[in-house]
């Protein structure tokens, strides 16, 4: 993948990159693998928005991704590298040699007519999928599942990957992107390699229209807001929050206050915690 620079022509052009879009090989997704989905744009069953900043956007079709990799030993080939608005990963399309045709996330490195398979005895390349126990120490993973048979939740953004640490017993020890390292049961399965588009993250958007068009609303500072709206607003001029830490519209620490619970039974397979953020809330503590 490669990065496209405009000259500034107009002031959204000043600051804008994309990807090139060099890996994609097919405009128009499999019909079949393709269903409507409603966007909630940060409401609950009732109405009432409980997530800020969400709404408006392109309309998208939602694309059924295979993160159960469940099709065993059947093999598969890459027949088309597809565009999905709804991630920032590409997105591989597969022809079983039984006919079926699912999506899967497009590993780095994966080209169209590459043949891939799932099962315990597959080879140890790019797309295949195994249990964690039969991957070889040292190897970058993607797509992991936590529970036996749930299904890839962890390792699907763009770019990201995980590499197997050490085996012991029934559990396997992976360090995950953020750095936390944590036991997951061995049963569990990966795909092998790394995701794709890695450089997603060195794009801008550089124009708040292009942010609208992803369906995401504007944001104001608590700190520009009066005393009725947030706990930072008011006082003349730029005035600091007036607080010992920043705080949430509702009153609540923010900005690396810890959120997890305590008490949660998976904190017992983390041998070590993520890394902190390197955010610093103004007039307050670390994050």
């Amino acid at each position: 993948m490669g990065i496209r620079i405009y000259r500034p022509y107009t002031p959204g052009t000043r600051e804008r990159s994309i990807s090139d879009f060099a890996e994609i090989t097919r405009d128009e997704p499999e019909k079949s693998l393709t269903k409507s989905r409603h966007r909630p744009k940060g409401r609950n069953n009732r109405g009432v928005i409980t997530c800020r900043h969400r709404g408006g956007g392109h309309k998208r079709l939602y694309r059924q991704i295979d993160f159960r990799r469940d099709k065993r030993n059947i093999p598969a080939k890459v027949a088309a590298i597809e565009y999905d608005p709804n991630r920032n990963a590409r997105i591989a399309l597969l022809y079983y040699k039984d006919g079926e045709k699912r999506y899967i996330l497009h590993p780095a490195g994966l080209a169209v007519g590459t043949t891939v398979i799932a099962g315990p005895d597959s080879p140890i390349e790019i797309g295949n999928a195994l249990p964690l126990s039969n991957i070889p120490l040292g190897t970058a993973v993607h797509n992991v599942e936590l529970t036996p048979g749930r299904g890839g939740q962890v390792v699907r953004a763009a770019g990201a990957s995980a590499q197997v640490a050490a085996k012991d017993g029934n559990f396997v020890t992976l360090k995950l992107p953020s750095g936390e390292v944590r036991m997951i049961r061995r049963e569990c399965y990966a795909t092998i390699g790394q995701v794709g588009n890695a450089d997603v993250r060195n794009t801008s958007l550089g124009k708040a229209g292009r942010k609208r068009h992803l369906g995401r609303r504007p944001e104001v500072r608590g700190s520009v807001m009066n005393p009725v709206d947030h706990p930072h607003g008011g006082g003349e001029g730029r005035a600091p929050i007036g607080r010992s830490g920043p705080v949430t519209p509702w009153g609540k620490p923010t900005l690396g206050y810890k959120t997890r619970n305590k008490r949660k039974l998976s904190s017992a397979l983390i041998v070590r915690r993520r890394r902190k953020s390197s955010k610093r809330g103004r007039g307050g503590r670390d994050s």
